[in-house]
């Protein structure tokens, strides 16, 4: 159920003070007190309040707070613990998934996934392990989806129908984002509650939630606020501070410090780029350096940048449509969320702008640009193709400007470096975020960090969504600024932090726990999930890396004797026509191995296949000091 008040605009009656960051001017004053609007729509109250305070004087800071706590608060009545965990999150960038349980309630934060590791051949990504989740299936109140990065809601459709298919509360521009990318499963359609961030609360049991707006580099991002019978939590999602974001309202330092002044228990921060100090840049304070591009460009502008980046890719159209470019988008999922944000009004092109495929050979070189992904040197996907000349009908000439207009993923950093040489190579002009600000991260860097934490005043931090570099510099930054080292949890995937009270009116005391769930990689390759274990991952590690030699060797089923010539494949081994020497031994090892033992002796394949194996093996090491996969096949007649 979903409590709506009035327009942000009206929705409070007394003044506060704003809050000025140090490189822009203070927002304006904005009402406090919530009022009904006027007509029949009445705000709704909490079907089951909960305590936003844990003061034991009871000096509350609202009614709604006030009622809260004296309707499930008694001098006598036990309270129970507050348990959060993240199943994925906390040791990379990416598979994100935080759980919230109290009592028979659990609230889940995100689904997403994490792209693989160069040490992980043919794995598409990776999704967090739902094994906690198996047996408490029932008491899945509801998932909440911060935004519609693929790092928060790509493993929505793999893990969604595991969990009986809760539903799913998140902003318009979140949920269609999550609906096409369903789709594609063909699996049955999800139950999605759209949300305001502004103005509506849900109760999902012992949860009364209510969500604050933030900028990210997707608009309709938010943090939400849980306030739980043991006291306030808060999750920030993915947050930037942007004074003059595109395509987007600037987040709302007031409500974030109106929230603070009524006590947070625990403040769960994004970390991602907590290791960089100062503010991060605004969407505005890079068009600057992207116009010069355009002044530059002498033939076409081709620019990767994620399909997400709803605002960057608003941009470069508004720049395209200044310098007279027509736009080409290319790549399926780029079409798709564009599509989507139009229908929602986030993107503003004029007609006549994009470009359909069979136009774009028809213009002047100097009058195009190709907006597409495979900024983090993705294999299939738009610069790569174009890099390795197997587009349809995009190749490289000298003169083109190549747009790299997006960090670096962590791991990826070895795969964009080669790209960018081809292009160099090629004759292309390449620009990236490391010789002209052309990108600004979705981010909070350390000064912006501080602030959000000064204003929400935790009495318990938690750094999340990066790995333990970053999450350590996170924590060292809270303690900076007053936060008790004993404060700070900086916990691994699926290790429980615990918040409880002895008495109703005792103060919370939070635990991190020797507790962990389980937090397997659970691996994607094509239709299959959770069926690549280490030991398949290995073996195509092993592959990749020194080939395979297969051996088919056919034997009568009496004896064991060899019959005819054994055949031998190598594949990214040797080359069979430069080694029929080592090829030659080899056989004759496995006519050795495979001597007629004669009626008296029972004949086991599987004896024959291990026997070649280790034979083979070692003599295809003596030879080479390699290791290939060597995969006998016995026949018997």
């Amino acid at each position: 159920m979903i409590t709506r008040t009035t327009n942000t605009s009206a929705r409070r009656s007394t003044t506060r003070r704003s809050f000025a960051h140090p490189r822009h001017p203070a927002t304006t004053e904005r009402p406090r007190t919530m009022q009904p609007k006027a007509s029949s729509e009445k705000p709704r109250t909490f079907e089951k309040p909960r305590p936003f305070s844990t003061a034991s004087k009871q000096n509350f800071s609202s009614p709604v707070v006030k009622a809260t706590f004296e309707a499930h608060f008694s001098p006598n009545k036990p309270t129970q613990k507050l348990r959060i965990m993240c199943l994925g999150g906390l040791e990379e960038v990416g598979r994100n998934m935080t759980l919230l349980e109290y009592g028979d309630d659990i609230v889940i934060v995100d689904m997403g996934l994490q792209f693989p590791e160069e040490n992980m051949p043919g794995i598409d990504y990776i999704i967090p392990d739902i094994t906690y989740l198996k047996d408490k299936i029932k008491k899945i109140r509801g998932v909440i989806i911060t935004h519609g990065h693929y790092d928060h809601i790509g493993a929505i459709s793999h893990l969604i129908p595991a969990l009986g298919s809760p539903t799913i509360y998140t902003a318009a521009l979140t949920a269609e984002i999550i609906k096409r990318r369903h789709e594609e499963y063909k699996l049955p359609m999800l139950n999605i509650q759209k949300i305001d961030p502004d103005v509506d609360k849900i109760t999902l049991g012992s949860f009364n939630i209510e969500f604050f707006r933030v900028n990210h580099n997707i608009p309709d991002s938010f943090g939400v606020v849980f306030n739980t019978p043991v006291g306030t939590v808060v999750h920030t999602g993915d947050f930037k501070i942007d004074f003059n974001p595109i395509n987007d309202k600037p987040m709302d330092l007031n409500n974030v410090a109106m929230i603070g002044s009524r006590g947070v228990l625990a403040l769960l921060s994004d970390s991602t780029d907590a290791p960089h100090s100062g503010y991060q840049l605004s969407e505005t304070e890079i068009t600057h350096d992207l116009e010069k591009i355009f002044q530059q460009a002498k033939g076409r502008i081709i620019v990767g940048t994620f399909a997400s980046l709803i605002n960057r890719v608003q941009q470069l159209i508004q720049l395209g449509e200044k310098y007279g470019r027509k736009v080409l988008l290319e790549g399926r999922s780029m079409n798709a969320n564009i599509e989507i944000a139009q229908n929602l009004g986030y993107m503003h092109i004029k007609p006549g702008t994009l470009i359909e495929d069979g136009e774009f050979k028809k213009l002047p070189d100097e009058k195009l640009m190709v907006i597409g992904t495979g900024a983090q040197g993705e294999e299939n996907a738009v610069l790569m193709r174009i890099a390795n000349n197997e587009h349809r009908f995009i190749s490289i000439k000298p003169g083109d400007s190549i747009v790299f207009s997006s960090s670096v993923i962590p791991g990826n950093e070895r795969t964009i470096q080669t790209l960018k040489d081809t292009f160099y190579r090629l004759g292309a002009k390449v620009y990236h975020y490391q010789n002209m600000d052309i990108h600004a991260g979705g981010h909070a860097k350390a000064e912006d960090l501080k602030l959000i934490i000064k204003l929400f005043k935790p009495k318990y931090f938690v750094p999340i969504e990066a790995n333990h570099f970053m999450l350590n510099i996170h924590a060292d930054i809270a303690e900076g600024i007053g936060i008790p080292k004993a404060n700070i949890f900086i916990a691994d995937n699926g290790q429980v932090m615990e918040f409880s009270k002895a008495t109703p009116q005792s103060e919370t005391i939070g635990v991190l726990t020797k507790e962990k769930v389980p937090t397997e990689y659970i691996m994607v390759d094509g239709l299959g999930v959770g069926d690549v274990s280490n030991i398949v991952l290995r073996d195509r590690q092993l592959m990749a890396e020194d080939g395979m030699f297969v051996i088919i060797a056919t034997v009568k089923r009496n004896t064991g004797e060899l019959v005819g010539s054994p055949d031998i494949i190598s594949r990214g081994f040797v080359y069979m026509k430069e080694s029929r020497e080592l090829i030659e031994e080899a056989r004759g090892l496995v006519r050795t191995v495979c001597k007629d033992k004669g009626p008296e002796h029972t004949v086991d394949p599987m004896e024959i296949k291990n026997k070649l194996r280790e034979t083979i093996g070692k003599f295809l090491y003596k030879q080479t000091k390699r290791r290939p996969m060597v995969l006998p096949v016995v026949i018997e007649v």
